[in-house]
């Protein structure tokens, strides 16, 4: 029920019920509105960085399906990287290795630890950020995968010229040696025949009579035939490419002229005992990249594994060398 006010009329000298002016109800009603107005601009000013339009929600949610999906590039990213890893290191350990290929440096494929501090840099970086740290990783990627091709595309002329490289290295013994009995001194520290101490016998010394042929052990060109001050009386060389050469020592004659192209199981001389020698025998080097090798890793065509163990054990005989 509505308080109905009095007031006291000296005029009249009685009470008067009172009843509001037009102007102050405007005046009261606009006081009203007013502070309205005033505490709904406060509350929204103050709550508006908690609340969301419309569009704020849209680029929000926008922001957040970008993130995912930058998640998700990045994901895909590190599984290609995995992969190719993967494919690098078959390349160096396995494919290049059946080639005898140099391994491809990792610093021409990437720079790991830069890559690795730019991935601790992820977290809390902003949308730019994010998308030119993913550019630089697929850029990067693109770097491993453009010298992984040319690695391929090197192993591809290497198979191409596999037939060529398996057929020009040595993989016979000079001597025909059906017995497995005719090496008389292996690779190694031997006793020296004329100064009788120990010294480096850099090859094989196959005893036989003379006159016994001997034969080119791989594909190749003579880069020598004939007779020298060496210490390796007549003597034969062949130069097989792919780094590979091969020396026959103590020959009584060659049957071949230094340029000729030879092959495998050619004869190219015969066995004497010429140059420092104290008796018929072929004295026979590999080397390899300018570096002298034990031969007898190099006798794998036509022989059993049986044959081939009892080469191993007569060339380690620690025994004194023909030359």
């Amino acid at each position: 029920m509505k308080k109905i006010k009095y007031y006291y009329d000296t005029r009249s000298l009685r009470y008067e019920r009172w009843v509001m002016p037009l102007w102050m109800k405007l005046l009261r009603t606009a006081g009203i509105l007013l502070a309205i107005l005033f505490t709904a601009i406060l509350i929204f000013l103050i709550a508006s960085p908690f609340l969301d339009t419309p569009h704020d929600k849209m680029l929000r949610q926008d922001l957040l399906t970008m993130r995912e999906q930058y998640h998700v590039l990045t994901g895909q990213l590190h599984r290609m990287e995995q992969q190719l890893r993967e494919l690098q290191s078959r390349d160096n350990q396995i494919y290049r290795a059946i080639f005898a290929a140099s391994p491809i440096p990792d610093s021409l494929r990437a720079h790991e630890q830069a890559r690795i501090a730019e991935m601790d840099m992820l977290d809390g970086l902003s949308n730019t950020q994010l998308i030119s740290n993913a550019t630089a990783m697929i850029r990067d990627i693109e770097h491993r995968i453009h010298v992984q091709n040319q690695s391929y595309a090197e192993l591809d002329s290497l198979v191409q010229n596999k037939q060529k490289l398996l057929a020009s290295i040595p993989a016979i013994e000079p001597i025909p040696d059906e017995d497995i009995n005719r090496i008389a001194s292996g690779f190694g520290y031997r006793i020296d025949p004329i100064y009788k101490t120990r010294k480096f016998h850099p090859g094989i010394d196959f005893a036989a009579s003379e006159g016994t042929p001997i034969y080119a052990t791989g594909n190749g060109v003579v880069e020598w035939s004939g007779m020298d001050e060496s210490g390796y009386g007549v003597h034969v060389i062949i130069r097989h490419g792919f780094g590979y050469e091969t020396l026959y020592g103590h020959l009584e004659k060659t049957v071949v002229k230094k340029g000729e192209q030879v092959k495998r199981g050619q004869i190219i001389g015969y066995v004497g005992s010429t140059g420092k020698s104290t008796g018929p025998h072929c004295h026979y080097e590999v080397i390899r990249n300018g570096v002298k090798v034990n031969p007898v890793y190099f006798f794998y065509n036509d022989i059993t594994p049986q044959q081939y163990e009892r080469i191993l054990k007569m060339a380690a005989a620690n025994n004194q060398s023909l030359d």
